[in-house]
């Protein structure tokens, strides 16, 4: 995968937002029938074109809940999203999900599994072929074209994951906890070459994760939410050049910010 990096991280929101997350609420019945459950509160913060946003929180802050609301897999009680200026009503070719289980085909090949979404879509046979080529070539997986799932490491299954989420040209590259079951060092090695794709693509990117130092590491800007109902408690620009080193002082300083805002909430 070629080693670009973009910019040097801060960016301001666009006022015309790729992703628009506009007072979303979400309201659970407690299962007892004797009440309800407030998940989201008034939950509002935009994406910029080609920006890179991750969402952080403490437990319970309803960040998957958010997630599957954005990804038009759950409806919003109150509120709406909106991506390039049309509403999310449910999932959507102009969005590619990536999600920390892998949820790759394992009957079919790796070529294949990133060929799917593009069958779906009625693309021609030609067209297909040309674009996984693309995007096995872009997350290093030429080689594998033929392997089937079972025979991939972890990172390697997220990368075709990721491959077959862009393989469809979205607006929108949608990730949750996309990382979260690999190695630390595989996991370090994937940060860096998903910000590669991201250069390398223009891709807009909203990331989900809980570990702060990854958010620090991938993020233009970092939406903290505190929990009880889950709710936006700041927004923080990270201001460090990439590629960011977490030895660099000026990086601790922006992990030990967001982590006391996490500590801070409820």
């Amino acid at each position: 995968m070629a080693g670009v990096n973009r910019g040097s991280g801060s960016r301001a929101e666009s006022a015309d937002p790729s992703v628009a997350v506009d007072a979303v609420g979400k309201t659970y019945d407690d299962g007892d029938g004797g009440g309800s459950v407030r998940a989201l509160d008034d939950v509002s913060f935009g994406v910029g074109s080609g920006e890179f946003v991750c969402v952080v929180g403490p437990s319970g802050c309803g960040k998957t809940t958010l997630f599957r609301i954005i990804a038009g897999l759950t409806d919003a009680t109150d509120g709406a999203v909106r991506l390039a200026g049309a509403p999310v009503t449910g999932p959507t070719t102009d969005m590619g999900v990536v999600f920390q289980e892998y949820h790759l085909f394992p009957w079919l090949t790796v070529e294949e599994n990133v060929e799917f979404g593009l069958k779906r879509i009625d693309r021609s046979a030609a067209e297909r072929e040309r674009r996984v080529d693309e995007m096995l070539d872009l997350v290093g997986l030429t080689g594998f074209r033929d392997s089937y799932p079972k025979s991939l490491s972890g990172g390697m299954k997220q990368r075709v994951a990721i491959a077959r989420s862009l393989a469809v040209d979205p607006e929108l590259l949608l990730l949750d906890e996309p990382f979260g079951a690999v190695d630390a060092q595989t996991r370090e090695m994937l940060q860096r070459e998903l910000l590669d794709v991201w250069a390398s693509t223009g891709k807009t990117v909203l990331f989900v994760t809980h570990d702060v130092a990854e958010a620090v590491t991938l993020a233009d800007r970092i939406v903290v939410m505190a929990a009880e109902p889950g709710r936006v408690d700041e927004i923080v620009d990270v201001d460090v050049p990439r590629p960011r080193e977490r030895g660099d002082p000026a990086f601790g300083e922006y992990v030990s910010r967001v982590r006391e805002l996490i500590g801070a909430v409820p």
